[in-house]
C-alpha cells in the first residue's frame, strides 16, 4: 500500500507510470501531474474511474472515494455512471442560478434598450443583487430571500433604487418561468414591504422671464466651449441628457436639417428624429471645426473616443448659480413641454418630439416620422421664441391660434 511520503515524493519520468495502492486504486504519475485512478469490473468489462488530482485529493481522500465506489459496485451500480449523473446535476444547477438566468435575460433584452439603460441595469444586478443571490438556484429563492437583499439597498437610503431592483428581479423571474426554470415569481409577495417612493420630477424653469435669464447666463458662460455649445443646444432640441452628450456627427444631416438618433440609444428603442432649427444648425456649425474630426459632437475633455461626462451639463448649471432643485439638464424637456403646451401646439406633436411612447398603443413600435411637418414648424417657432426671451422681450401669455 502507498504512503503519504511515497505519493509526495513520486517524480515524473520519461513515460507515465503507476503506483499501486489497494482495491484497484493507483496513482498515475505524468509529467504534468499526479492523478488518482481506480480499476474495476462492471458487467463483465474492465473500466477505469477517475477519482481526482493530487494534492487536491490526498491519499486518504482517494481511499474514501474508492470505498464509496466499491459500495456502489456491491449494489450493482456503476460508479462511473453515478459520477456522470452527478456532474450533469451540478451543471444543470449552475445553468439555473439566478446570475446565469439574469445575464441571459439581460443579453436578450438589451438589444431593445438604450445603451445607458442596459449599463444601469447590469450595474444594479452586479453590485446589489448577484453578491447575495447570484449563485443560488433560482427555484430555491423565496420572498424573504428577496426582501433581505432589497433591505440592504434600502439601508443606504436608496429607496427608489430598491424599487427598481425589485422590478429587475421580477423580470428575471418571469423570464425564468417562460423558459421553464422557475414556477413563480416570489417578488409578487413583497407588495407593500418596501418603503414607498414619492414620484420625483426633474427640476425645471418654466417661467418665461426666468428662462430668458437662464439663456443669457448660458450665452455668457465662461468655461469649455464644448460645454457651452451643449448648454446652448440643450433647450433647442430638449432631448434626454444621455442622448445629448452621446450625439455623433454621423447622426447629423445638415442638408435635411435633421438629427436622427438610432434606436439603440433611445429609451424606447426606436429611431428618433429631431428637426434642427436655424439656431441649432448655427451652434453645430460653430463647434464642427473643434470636434468634427472625431466621433462625438461633445467629446470628453480626457478622450475624444468617449462622450462628455453625464455630469458636465449639470455641473455647468451649478457653476452658473442654478441649484439642483432649480434646474437640471433633464429640465429642458419639461421646460419645452410646458411652454409649448401653453402656446397651443398639438399635444401629439409635442409628445412625439419628446420621444414619449404612447402607453395605450397596441403595438410597441411607433412611427418615428409621425407629425414631422408640424414638428419642424414647432421646433423653429420654439427656437425663435427662446431668442425673444433671451433678448428680454416682453412676455404676453396667449394661446397660439
Amino acid at each position: 500500500m502507498l504512503t503519504d511520503t511515497a505519493v509526495r515524493n513520486a517524480q515524473s519520468k520519461d513515460k507515465p507510470y503507476k503506483l499501486t495502492d489497494s482495491g484497484g486504486l493507483y496513482l498515475l504519475v505524468k509529467s504534468v501531474g499526479k492523478y488518482w485512478r481506480m480499476n474495476y469490473r462492471y458487467a463483465g468489462k474492465q473500466k477505469t474511474l477517475a477519482i481526482g488530482v493530487y494534492p487536491a485529493i490526498t491519499l486518504s481522500a482517494a481511499r474514501k472515494k474508492r470505498d464509496e465506489a466499491r459500495d456502489l459496485l456491491i449494489k450493482d451500480v456503476d460508479p462511473a455512471l453515478v459520477k456522470a449523473v452527478n456532474k450533469q446535476v451540478k451543471k444543470h444547477a449552475l445553468d439555473n442560478t439566478f446570475q446565469t438566468i439574469a445575464l441571459e435575460w439581460h443579453t436578450k433584452q438589451s438589444a431593445t434598450w438604450a445603451e445607458s439603460t442596459a449599463a444601469n441595469i447590469k450595474r444594479c444586478l452586479e453590485a446589489d443583487i448577484f453578491p447575495w443571490l447570484g449563485n443560488r438556484p433560482i427555484k430555491d429563492i423565496n420572498a424573504p430571500d428577496l426582501l433581505a437583499v432589497l433591505r440592504k439597498i434600502e439601508s443606504r437610503g436608496a429607496h427608489e433604487k430598491a424599487q427598481r431592483a425589485r422590478e429587475y428581479i421580477g423580470r428575471v423571474f418571469r423570464y425564468a418561468i417562460q423558459t421553464g426554470r422557475a414556477e413563480r415569481d416570489p417578488g409578487g409577495d413583497l407588495k407593500g414591504a418596501l418603503t414607498p417612493v414619492k414620484a420625483k420630477h426633474h427640476a425645471s424653469i418654466t417661467d418665461p422671464k426666468a428662462i430668458g435669464a437662464l439663456l443669457r447666463s448660458i450665452s455668457g458662460f465662461i468655461g469649455s466651449y464644448t460645454t457651452k455649445c451643449a448648454l446652448q443646444l440643450a433647450p433647442l432640441v430638449f432631448v434626454r441628457p444621455g442622448e445629448l452628450r452621446q450625439a455623433e456627427w454621423a447622426e447629423i444631416d445638415f442638408d435635411k436639417k435633421e438629427w436622427r438618433i438610432p434606436g439603440h440609444k433611445m429609451k424606447m428603442g426606436e429611431q428618433h428624429i429631431i428637426p434642427l432649427s436655424r439656431q441649432a444648425i448655427e451652434i453645430l456649425e460653430s463647434i464642427q471645426p473643434l470636434t468634427g474630426h472625431g466621433k462625438y459632437i461633445f467629446p470628453s475633455i480626457r478622450s475624444t473616443d468617449r462622450p462628455m461626462s453625464e455630469n458636465t451639463v449639470n455641473a455647468a448649471l451649478r457653476r452658473m448659480g442654478y441649484e439642483k432643485d432649480e434646474m437640471t439638464g433633464h429640465g429642458f424637456r419639461s421646460m419645452a413641454s410646458t411652454l409649448l403646451h401653453e402656446h397651443g401646439w398639438p399635444h401629439e406633436a409635442i409628445e412625439r418630439q419628446l420621444a414619449h411612447a404612447e402607453r395605450n398603443k397596441v403595438s410597441a413600435s411607433y412611427n418615428f416620422a409621425e407629425h414631422l411637418p408640424k414638428r419642424r414648424e414647432m421646433m423653429q417657432w420654439w427656437a425663435d421664441y427662446l431668442d425673444e426671451l433671451a433678448a428680454g422681450a416682453k412676455v404676453i401669455n396667449f394661446q397660439k391660434a
